[in-house]
This record gives structure tokens, sequence and C-alpha cells, in this order.
């Protein structure tokens, strides 16, 4: 990481070194309740890149020992986005290095004076790895880009000038072939052509490599004795429901631990007392998929109340809790043993502007369009959503696949054991955050890597067997574009994945070779695995309002002829062993500047700005078909009637 500068590389690889030793604790989502308080620290940041050829200076000159104003010029940046589409400087949008962010907040009096609270700083997830200073001391570092890093402040605050906080965070977006998703940084050393020291950031991703603080940044307190982590676990029999729990209680040697399961109404339903226990419901209401069900997405509120013996205090965290099974047979997908089809999209954390920045009337306007359309179930392509989507997804009932940002593994160096170490540390922290969702019915490790290679068989197997034994209740796979006979991982996953853009990007113009090809894959697969196959990404490029007749390429009827070609396919397959199809993708979305990308990826049914093409209207209708034929029996206008009353709630 030569541009860093060696002040920076030591970051980075202390970093790697300490990342096991964080994974020790929970990663609850910040909530309130009446131990616990939260206060949201985004909103505008002074921000500075570091310009410098080495992209040290911030840390040789210790740009967080005092306001980043005093070290040079600052600008205005929001918190959560990405930085790169805020200014009008190419320099900012391309700009792969360290940067810089800092603001100035202040803690509540009584936060600081009581010492039994504890105060976390929360970010929920910077692009690609941060290091986090409060008034000037180093509290934690973080290597990733898409998962939540927190630290206890208490201590910092209290010894340093009380209520005055000095956030600062240092960001930096460099990929290499030990990251996930990998890079390499290449030197252009031709001095005819290129200014000493020039360098560019190779990917092999299709989507632009956006990086900044994309999450909110959170103070959160609890008390010293607190709840430092849930896991549930869910299943039934007949009407009763189970639901196991760990309770996990940090400060204190003899916590009372007390559970209270309650119903939407606010019955309580089931009640117990330790931290390790199994709850079981009565005439229990499962959690259901949307259009599967008259009544999806079920959710009863687990409150856990902690005493801590020794002083008194009590710490209370609430925990939304969805029951329901997942199982996987050679030819089906089960939820609560029925029978589930995928008919869902493919998606990214991409709009105008933000890029990669959570905001909410995004994430509330795609789960509208998403319902309107009859979607089900969705990809977190290719890398973990922001907490608050999965959130909505499990009041909503849609249902996720949850990729970690395994993407881009083309290079066998990045098979290594370095790679393999990290990417087994990102899915402990993905499941880690993630493993309460019951939207989330599947992992996916990894999205088309070059599994033919020799190294890939035993990388995979490591990696989906890790994360099995993190979590035995959901399966596991990942998302192949490669060979059938010759990809190394898929013996061990649960279900087939399989990527494929037949007469796009083989036989480009010939739509009419998409039957016999497709059902080549999906025969070829099949007989060689004997495990269900999600089409888990087909389509082609679709400029909006560009049209001919017949189709050509990049016109809306050129993408809904692929559809089309592709969907009498699927309905011959999934009477058999094809358990899903996710369309790529839901809304066009940014890439890195090529000869074959105009502005961006245009493969989505949505524009960017999420206006619908030819091809929406027709996945719409197919989607409402199909549900009608695989829901409960409930007519599709009811159905239709229903997604109504839930969007206008």
């Amino acid at each position: 990481i030569t541009i860093e500068g060696r002040a920076a590389k030591r970051v980075f690889l202390a970093a790697l070194c300490s990342v096991c030793q964080a994974l020790q604790g929970g990663m609850l989502f910040p909530t309130e309740s009446p131990s616990r308080e939260v206060k949201d620290v985004s909103g505008l940041w002074s921000f500075r890149a570091d310009l410098s050829p080495e992209r040290s200076r911030g840390f040789e000159q210790q740009w967080y020992k005092s306001p980043l104003a005093e070290t040079g010029p600052v600008i205005d940046m929001p918190v959560p986005s990405s930085f790169n589409d805020i200014t009008q400087d190419a320099k900012i949008r391309d700009f792969i290095g360290w940067v810089w962010y800092e603001k100035d907040v202040w803690v509540p009096a009584r936060w600081i004076q009581d010492q039994g609270t504890r105060i976390v700083l929360r970010v929920g997830s910077a692009h690609y790895y941060s290091v986090l200073w409060v008034n000037g001391v180093k509290v934690t570092e973080h290597v990733g880009g898409h998962l939540p890093f927190e630290a206890d402040i208490s201590g910092v605050l209290r010894q340093t000038s009380g209520s005055a906080c000095r956030i600062t965070i240092a960001v930096n977006n460099t990929l290499t072939l030990e990251t996930l998703p990998p890079g390499t940084i290449q030197y252009m050393n031709d001095r005819s052509r290129y200014p000493a020291g020039y360098f560019v950031q190779n990917t092999n991703f299709d989507f632009f490599n956006y990086a900044g603080i994309h999450r909110s940044v959170l103070l959160y307190t609890t008390p010293k004795a607190h709840i430092d982590d849930i896991t549930v676990e869910t299943t039934f029999s007949d009407n009763i429901g189970l639901v196991s729990f760990n309770v996990s209680v940090l400060g204190s040697s003899k916590p009372a631990v007390k559970i209270t399961l309650s119903a939407q109404d606010g019955r309580c339903v089931a009640s117990a007392d330790g931290s390790r226990g199994v709850l079981k419901v009565t005439d229990v209401n499962l959690w259901w998929p949307y259009l599967m069900h008259e009544n999806p997405a079920y959710l009863y509120s687990m409150e856990v109340s902690v005493e801590n013996t020794e002083d008194g205090q009590t710490d209370v965290y609430t925990l939304a809790v969805g029951i329901r099974t997942v199982k996987v047979t050679s030819t089906q997908f089960l939820i609560n043993n029925k029978p589930f089809y995928f008919h869902g999209v493919n998606k990214h954390e991409d709009a105008d502007i933000r890029g990669k920045g959570f905001d909410w009337p995004l994430v509330v306007k795609d789960f509208n369009l998403m319902k309107w359309m009859g979607v089900n179930s969705f990809r977190t392509s290719h890398y973990p959503y922001a907490e608050e989507i999965l959130q909505m997804a499990d009041r909503h009932g849609i249902v996720i696949i949850d990729e970690c940002p395994g993407v881009g593994i083309k290079d066998i160096r990045s098979f290594g054991n370095v790679s393999l170490a990290h990417h087994l540390t990102v899915m402990e922290e993905l499941v880690r955050r993630d493993k309460n969702h019951p939207s989330v019915v599947m992992w996916s490790v990894a999205n088309e890597p070059a599994s033919e290679m020799p190294p890939a068989g035993f990388y995979f197997k490591e990696l989906v067997s890790h994360t099995k034994s993190l979590d035995s209740s959901r399966p596991v796979t990942y998302i192949t574009a490669s060979n059938y006979a010759r990809d190394l991982g898929a013996p061990y996953v649960d279900v087939i994945c399989v990527n494929s853009y037949l007469s796009w990007y083989h036989d480009p113009g010939h739509t009419e070779l998409i039957s016999l090809q497709l059902n080549t894959q999906f025969d070829d697969w099949y007989g060689k695995y004997q495990k269900p196959i999600i089409q888990s990404e087909y389509g082609a490029d679709a400029v909006p309002g560009l049209h001919s007749d017949p189709p050509m390429m990049f016109t809306e009827e050129y993408q809904t002829t692929v559809l089309q070609n592709y969907h009498n396919v699927f309905d011959q397959k999934r009477k058999e062993f094809v358990i899903g199809e996710l369309i790529w993708n839901f809304a066009d979305f940014m890439t890195t500047q090529t000869i074959t990308r105009v502005v961006g990826n245009k493969k989505g049914i949505f524009t960017r700005q999420r206006q619908p093409k030819a091809g929406a209207f027709l996945l719409r209708e197919r989607y409402w078909r199909i549900a009608n034929e695989t829901g409960t029996g409930v007519e599709l206008n009811e159905m239709l009637e229903l997604a109504l009353v839930i969007s206008a709630n």
C-alpha cells in the first residue's frame, strides 16, 4: 500500500492484528430505552483530503491532535454520504487514499458526571478502513467498508475536556489484494505519458468505488453493567412457537436477566428468567414473507432486562423477533415448511449526489417500488446494506440474501491465507450484526469469484464451513458465473446461485439462443450437484427512452425481450428445481468510467432516479401472477388491495 506511506501502513497492519479482538463483543443496533440514550452526531462535518504524494501527511503531521481547520483548508461534508459527488472537483470524485473528517459535539453533562454511565461512539460504516480519535486520543480502528464499529469513549471524555468532544475519523478507500472487495494500485511509469507518482486503482467489480462515512455516526449510552449481545433462533411445531435466546452481559458478575416476549397488541405471550433458555408461544403468529400469507411479517417484541445485583442498576434492550424456519431440500427452498419462490431483484446502495450514503427517503421509495412490483426478495449485492434496510425488510416481509463484500476475487493472490483470514472475519462481523433478522434467510459469501482456480476449493470449503459454524440455522451460498464442471466451491454450498447474461455478454443480439442455452445451463448445474438453483443475475442494459422495433441492444424493447425469453425457461424449470429469479438490476447505478458504460450501468428496470422502464411493468405483471399461483389462495385483486393498504400505512 505504497501510496499511504509508512505511518499509514502501520495503522492498517495494526488494524488487521486487532480486528479479531474487536469481534469478542456484540454489535446490537443502538436504540433508546429506559436505560439507554442515543444522540445522532451526523450532519455537516469538516473534511479534508490528504493530497500529499504519499497520502501520509495527515499522520506525519498528526492532524488528529488539533482542530482540522488548523492543519489546512477544509470543506463542509455531509454525513452520511459518499464524498465523491459532493463537490465540483474531479480530484475529489476520483480520490484514492486518506481523507479526514472532524466534528465538534457536546456530550450531555449528566452522561459525563454519572460514573455508572458508559458512553459509546459508533460508526455505521466507513469505506474502507478507518481510524477514530476523540479529543486527539485514538479510540479504535476498523478494517472493512460496510459494517459498523464502535468504541467505549467514557474514559477519554472524563480524562480530557469533559462535555466537549472533538471526533476525528480518517478513512482510506484504497483496495489491495487482501481487502474485500480486492483491488490493486498500478503506478504508471512511462514518463512520456504520465507524471511522476501517477497511479490508478484497479478493481474487478462493476460499480463505483464510493467512499466516505456512509452511515450514521452515533453516541449512545448504557449502564456499566449492560446487555452486550443477544442471539435468538426460532422454530415451531403445530401452533407452538419456540424462541431460543442467549443473552451476553458485561460488567456484572451476578446479573439478573428477565425476558419478556410481547405480541403486537402488547400482550405478554411468554417470559423467562436467566440469560439462556427457550420461550414457548402458544397460537403462534409466524413471520411470513410478503405475498405468501394474508398476515405477513408478524413481529413479536422481546424485552431483555438485566439488573446488576451489585448496584441495582438495570439495562433494558428491546429486539424485534420473527418466528420462522428455513430449510433447503434438493429441489425446494422452504420457509415455515412451505415452498418459497424468490421473485425479486438485485440492488445497490447507490443514488445521485449521495453515492452510497444512507438516505431514508430513498429507502422508503425503494420499498414502495418493490412492493408495487410484487417483489418478495432481494440480494444485498455486493456488500452488507445498512441495518435500517434490514429492519424495513423485517417489517414488510421482504426476504433477503445477505451478501458480504466478497466481489471481484479474480486474482489468485486473493485466495491466500491473509485474504482468507480477513474474509472469515468479515463473515463473523456480518453474522454478528444480522443474525437476528427474520428477513435474512441465506448468507452469500462471495459474488462471481474465480472459483475454478486451484486454491478456490479449499478457500470456499473453509469459508462456508466457518459461516455455518457461526449460524447453523441458515443456508450458505455464493454467486457463481463459472463453468459448472470447473466450479470448485459449488460442492460446499446449499443453494446454487448462477449469474448469466445470455444474448448480452454471450452471443450479443441473439435472443433466439436464450432458451437453448438457459435450459442447458440449468440441466448441467442440477445434473452435477443435485441442489436447488436460483438465477441470481440476468438482464440487459436499456437506455431509458431508447426504442427500436425489431429490438436492438440498449433499447427498452431489447431488455424486455431478453427478460421474456428468460421467463419462458424459468416457468418450465421452477416446476422442477429452480427456486428463484433475481433481475439485475433494480435501478441503474454508477460505475467507473469505461468505454462500455455510458454514465453507469443501465441494466436497471428503473432509472437511477427511480422512474420505471418498460421492463418494470413486465416484471410487475409477472411477479403478481407468480404470487397468485404460489401464495396462500389469496386472489390477485385482494393482494393488490392489501399492497395498497400496506403502502398507505
